[in-house]
């Protein structure tokens, strides 16, 4: 690795923790306690799909099934989702947001929403959507990398 590619890799990684950190930052000050940065992802994720089980959590966010069934052992404690067994097969649990969950949920994501909105407004137009489109390739290259590492 020549020493302009190490640079960059060394920026990389103090810029997106940096980000990262101080995004979380920003999000848990909104959802007050109430969640941490990882449940509200947990909760948003079970949200979009309706309902998934723990492997499909652990397989989108690349954690153990035990890191998720903390997790979910915490949102169920808040009644913000629900374990539904398979009526097919017992073996399978579904997990699906409550209607507290939903509602509360909601409230979170808009707070948040109006945090970065604020944020945002500090670029140009073409500064965020060039943004967006590198930061969205930049996930299909991540994910692409895992998918090898992990065959």
């Amino acid at each position: 690795m020549d020493d302009k590619s190490l640079e960059w890799v060394e920026k990389y990684e103090e810029l997106t923790f940096l980000v990262h950190k101080r995004g979380e930052v920003l999000a848990t000050k909104e959802i007050a306690g109430n969640l941490t940065y990882d449940q509200h992802f947990t909760l948003g994720f079970i949200m979009k799909r309706g309902r998934c089980t723990s492997t499909d959590l652990a397989d989108h966010f690349h954690v153990q099934k035990s890191a998720v069934t903390a997790i979910i052992n915490r949102l169920a404690a808040k009644g913000l989702v629900r374990r539904e067994r398979d009526r097919c097969d017992r073996r399978i649990v579904h997990l699906i947001p409550t209607k507290k969950g939903v509602e509360f949920y909601n409230a979170c994501n808009r707070k948040i929403h109006d945090v970065l909105t604020r944020v945002i407004s500090h670029f140009k137009e073409e500064e965020i959507e060039a943004f967006l489109n590198t930061y969205e390739k930049l996930a299909f290259v991540l994910d692409q990398a895992i998918r090898e590492i992990e065959r």
